[in-house]
Formats: C-alpha cells, structure tokens, sequence
C-alpha cells in the first residue's frame, strides 16, 4: 500500500507541474472572471489542500475554517511561490508515509472525520483534489492563447 501511495503522489506531483508548465510567472495574476482565483491563487489553493490533507491525517486533524483557507489561496500573487510550496507539500506528505508502517496507514479516520476509510485513501483524495485544479488551470492556460500539455506524456 505505501509504495502505491508514493507512487501515487510521484504521478500528482509530475502531472499538476505538465499542467501549469505553459503558465508563466506573468500569468500569475489572471483571472477568467471577476472574483475567480487568479493562476496564483488557483495552484497556491492546490498547495494549501495537499498540506491540508496532510495536516488532516497525520496532525491534529481537518481544519474545517474554509473561508480562512480561501483567503490564504488569494493572499497569493506568484505562481513560483505557488508552485514551490506545491512541491514542498507533496514531499512533506511522502515523507510522512514514508515514515509510517502499513499497519498506520490502513488505520481509519476518526469518527465523524471529513475523511473515511483508512488512511492510506489520504494519495487518492489528493489525487482527486489536485485533478480538478489542473483542469481549471488548463482552462486558464487556453484563455490566455497558450496551448495545454498533455498532462500524462510528453
């Protein structure tokens, strides 16, 4: 189970950096529509949810203060920063699998947890989570006339 889960990430990590690979860092203030995330904004929420994830299931649990969280996504004007705090946040969370046993990982959610199932279900959910932001920003990537990369191939 934990050598899926790192792959897992592994296949996170390399697919959100094809995505947003066209953007720029001039790019990072863009929006498509008038209170949407801006590039910036939309890959530093991505960040922000991995490292929530990871916070949520191997910390002191969900922080379920939504609002604060879309704030720190919009707080953010560089898509560097962004894109750098991405990669630190799936490094910590293969770093903290890495470190737990099988048994620790097919351990389940607290009761009453946004989360269910066993803990090793933590790689799908952001593999889920961060699917969807890709797709909004290659949406982005094409609103600003640039051409979207495959994201699973070169």
């Amino acid at each position: 189970m934990k050598e899926m889960m790192l792959h897992e990430l592994d296949a996170v990590r390399e697919f959100f950096l094809r995505a947003i690979r066209p953007l720029e860092e001039k790019d990072s203030g863009f929006t498509p529509a008038e209170g949407a995330y801006t590039v910036a904004a939309q890959a530093m929420h991505t960040a922000l949810t991995v490292e929530w994830f990871h916070e949520g299931t191997f910390g002191s649990g969900f922080d379920m203060d939504f609002e604060g969280h879309d704030r720190a996504a919009k707080a953010c004007t560089s898509l560097e920063a962004a894109k750098s705090r991405f990669i630190t946040a799936i490094d910590a969370m293969k770093a903290a699998i890495a470190a737990k046993s099988e048994a620790e990982l097919m351990e389940c959610y607290p009761e009453g947890s946004i989360m269910q199932g066993p803990r090793a279900a933590l790689a799908y959910a952001v593999a889920d989570h961060t699917a969807h932001h890709r797709g909004a920003l290659s949406l982005y990537v094409r609103l600003l006339g640039k051409q979207p990369q495959m994201p699973y191939m070169d």
